[in-house]
């Protein structure tokens, strides 16, 4: 016989795709894909990762830094990664590039780092083999984002580097729904009764 109380079980996300559902109430979350870094009962961190911030780039937050840019194929744009401390930076990259102050590993697959030494290999080229660099953060505080997901404001699947890393920005939402099987455009903005 099995235990019908199953109230320990938490739900983690960690590692997985956020998919913003067409109701999503928040327009700084319409259409995006939120690559989760953290998910425990006392909250969530992600960065929406298909949100590019046109015409910033990289090196005008190094200069800033007063790091000199290498090579100018080092460049790239800026993300916005959520609305929360806009000012400060985040790197999710893959695993072969480790900080020596501090490195979130997030599965086998990717690893997220916000400190300042990233920048300054990813300056010289010495930074991780893949990258995305956001401003900001979303966060969600104890049973948030449950709530969101049992309001039917999210779907999640799995990350795949591919889907992080290459697509391009404009495909990552559809690539994402098609990966569960959801044809973008059979989805609603609101739920429906029959």
């Amino acid at each position: 016989m099995q235990d019908a109380d199953n109230s320990d079980e938490t739900l983690n996300l960690t590692g997985r795709l956020l998919i913003a559902m067409p109701g999503m109430g928040d327009p700084r979350f319409a259409h995006s894909v939120v690559f989760l870094c953290a998910h425990s009962q006392d909250g969530a961190m992600g960065l929406i990762v298909n949100k590019a911030m046109e015409g910033v780039q990289l090196s005008s937050l190094l200069e800033q830094l007063e790091i000199a840019l290498a090579r100018p194929e080092l460049d790239s744009t800026l993300y916005f990664g959520g609305p929360v401390e806009g000012g400060r930076g985040f790197v999710l990259h893959s695993p072969d590039y480790i900080s020596d102050l501090n490195t979130l590993t997030v599965g086998d697959d990717f690893s997220m780092t916000a400190t300042q030494d990233i920048l300054e290999a990813m300056a010289t080229g010495a930074g991780p083999l893949r990258s995305l660099m956001t401003l900001g953060y979303s966060g969600w505080g104890p049973g948030q984002l449950e709530r969101e997901i049992a309001q039917n404001g999210w779907l999640e699947c799995e990350a795949t580097t591919d889907l992080v890393f290459d697509l391009p920005n404009a495909d990552k939402w559809a690539e994402a729904l098609r990966s569960l099987g959801v044809d973008p455009v059979t989805l609603s903005a609101t739920a429906g009764h029959a």
